[in-house]
């Protein structure tokens, strides 16, 4: 899979750890179920999808290169994808939050 194969409307943004910088797609434009991360310079290794977003069955399933990262490392990865998913590293056209407090 090439960069220019994956449309812009499900790109949501990347975060890094320091050493790699990482990017996060949605399943589909419009109320995506799932999302996947992926390893920015290597757009075929994923890192970690998470499934079950609209029914709240939340699914974490790593790569087979990333299973084996420390708990912590990824729980924070986790934590960091889920930012990027539902806020973006990009301006959101069309897109928008509200907070009732």
């Amino acid at each position: 899979m090439t960069r220019t194969s994956i449309p812009d409307s499900i790109e949501r943004g990347t975060f890094s750890d320091g050493a790699r910088t990482f990017s996060v797609r949605a399943s589909s434009e419009d109320v995506p179920d799932s999302f996947q991360v992926y390893d920015a310079e290597s757009v075929a290794e994923i890192v970690l999808v998470v499934s079950g977003i609209n029914s709240g069955t939340l699914k974490a399933t790593w790569g087979l290169n990333w299973i084996t990262a420390s708990e912590e490392w990824r729980e924070w990865c986790e934590a960091e994808a889920f930012m990027v998913f539902y806020n973006g590293t990009k301006p959101a056209v069309g897109r928008v939050r509200v907070c009732n407090g």
